[in-house]
């Protein structure tokens, strides 16, 4: 790629493509895959690039992003009508085409062909950085796409079968997407080192209260209950654990509070201990946690 002529930010940006395509393209095999933040289909394919570059590394297949806002210039050069946009790199050159590769059996169907054609260096297989892909899983989640997070999590499980906030998030993830027989079955399968980690705390309390999802005829009669009997604390709790679990945190958190303020010692603490695994399970970072600690705070000293 010609640099005379350039602006400084262009001949950075050449500089960069050099370093992070061209010369490891010298000896491997580069994915070259044009993304945007922006762009959906590209967030749904990062986890299957990553993993299949993950896979092929010791057969000398690397993987290099180009972010086409950040990187115009060099997005231009290459003519990128759309994204995701992707490429396999050899010494600096495209040597195919990989865009309609949008499967991992596809993907992999095209390395295939292009190693038994090129000399590429085979190497060692390395760990691959999964800190983008667990990123990403943890942000389709709070979006509230369970479906999608899950498979983002499964894939991240199958390159490191070992990491623990990688099953957490699974586990998570198929709870929100209403698949808690699943959720429980992964929890269950985990080698006991994996499955006393602390880092899967959060996933074990989201799938405790994930057990009292009631039926919808036993919802309806415990709102009947508290109806008909207000100073009922057991029917109280057990409508919350309810709602909780059908999803309505909203109105778990205010019965809870009311049990909490009308007799906090009531049950050796059950309604604000409620409270504590409700936080646990959704994760004490997140903005409504704060609010409604607040509000417990506000019950039980103010």
């Amino acid at each position: 790629m010609a640099s005379l002529g350039l602006s400084l930010d262009e001949q950075k940006a050449v500089d960069r493509f050099r370093k992070t395509v061209v010369e490891p393209s010298m000896t491997k095999l580069v994915i070259l895959d044009f993304w945007a933040e922006w762009c959906g289909p590209c967030k749904q394919f990062t986890p299957v690039l990553e993993k299949v570059a993950a896979e092929y590394a010791d057969k000398g297949v690397v993987l290099a992003k180009i972010n086409v806002d950040e990187d115009q210039f060099i997005a231009a050069q290459f003519q990128v009508r759309s994204i995701p946009t992707v490429y396999a790199m050899f010494q600096g050159q495209p040597v195919a085409d990989l865009t309609k590769a949008r499967t991992e059996s596809q993907l992999k169907q095209y390395l295939d062909q292009i190693l038994a054609q090129i000399p590429v260096e085979a190497g060692e297989a390395a760990a691959p950085d999964i800190t983008p892909l667990l990123a990403m899983g943890e942000q389709v989640l709070a979006d509230g796409d369970g479906e999608r997070a899950a498979d983002i999590f499964a894939q991240i499980v199958e390159i490191a079968p070992d990491n623990v906030p990688a099953h957490a998030g699974l586990i998570r993830a198929l709870l929100q997407a209403g698949h808690k027989d699943d959720a429980a079955g992964i929890l269950a399968a985990l080698d006991p080192k994996l499955a006393d980690d602390p880092g899967l705390a959060q996933a074990k309390s989201a799938l405790a209260l994930a057990e009292d999802a009631p039926e919808a005829d036993e919802l309806i009669a415990l709102r009947a209950a508290v109806a008909a009997d207000p100073d009922d604390l057991e029917a109280q709790l057990a409508l919350a654990n309810g709602l909780y679990a059908s999803g309505d945190r909203d109105a778990a958190a205010t019965t809870l509070l009311a049990i909490v303020a009308r007799d906090r010692a009531w049950n050796d603490g059950a309604a604000r201990t409620r409270l504590l695994q409700i936080f646990e399970a959704i994760g004490l970072e997140d903005p409504w946690v704060a609010a409604t600690r607040r509000k417990l705070s506000t019950v039980l000293f103010g």
